[in-house]
């Protein structure tokens, strides 16, 4: 079993910036590919991005490719997603997720966080 909290959500105005963290506990972290995902009201859940157990290896939505960075700090037991440039349609709850086979079906991923809001004012 894995426990996972985001944190570092909130309003922000287009063009700015947010760093999400979602910590882990339970078994070893270290051992899941993590993915964030996001939902906006009215929309189905939709792939963010996804990293791979060691951190070498990261994909990306095309609709965030060049402004969010996702990355991984083991020893932490933490995973972050930096979005730079926000934009408005960017507004959604964003989720984090562990997965044994990090990709873009949400389907693939076991255990989910709560989710943080992300809300950007134009």
């Amino acid at each position: 079993q894995v426990q996972l909290v985001e944190s570092g959500g909130g309003l922000v105005q287009a063009g700015g910036s947010l760093r999400l963290s979602c910590a882990a506990s339970g078994r070893s972290f270290s051992r899941y590919g993590m993915g964030w995902f996001r939902q906006a009201p009215g929309k189905e859940r939709e792939f963010v991005a996804t990293i791979s157990w060691s951190g070498g290896s990261t994909f990306y939505a095309d609709s965030v490719q060049g402004r969010f960075t996702i990355s991984r700090d083991n020893g932490k037991s933490t995973v972050y997603l930096q979005m730079n440039s926000l934009k408005p349609e960017d507004t959604a709850v964003y989720y984090c997720a562990a997965t044994n086979s990090p990709e873009v079906r949400w389907a693939s991923y076991t255990y989910w966080g709560q989710g943080t809001q992300v809300t950007v004012s134009s």
